[in-house]
């Protein structure tokens, strides 16, 4: 069985509230979820608050139109990489890929 993608599209994200609301949509997090970079690692290392069918497959995590958040705020962008790489680190069944192409 494959992973269980999900895209986390970034386009027009201008700080970290932004990336909060589109990560708590990507990934359909509970309302209870702080929109914090704590709350956002303990969501990604939380295989119950995944999609269903993640997991038993695993869940792969693709972030799309990201350079330009990382630009206009590099500390933000640093720290969140911090909780990706993390919580994959942590997560066996959890991958976080950057995308490196185009919009489309």
């Amino acid at each position: 069985m494959t992973e269980v993608v999900v895209t986390l599209d970034l386009g027009g994200v201008a700080d970290k509230a932004g990336l909060m609301d589109r990560a708590a949509r990507a990934l359909a997090l509970p309302g209870w979820f702080g929109r914090n970079w704590d709350a956002l690692a303990d969501s990604l290392g939380d295989h119950t608050v995944w999609p269903e069918e993640a997991v038993e497959r695993g869940l792969l995590i693709v972030v799309r139109n990201w350079r330009p958040y990382a630009e206009a705020r590099p500390d933000e962008w640093r720290i969140a990489q911090e909780v990706f790489a993390e919580a994959a680190d942590h997560t066996p069944a959890l991958s976080v890929a950057l995308a490196l192409g185009g919009s489309s």
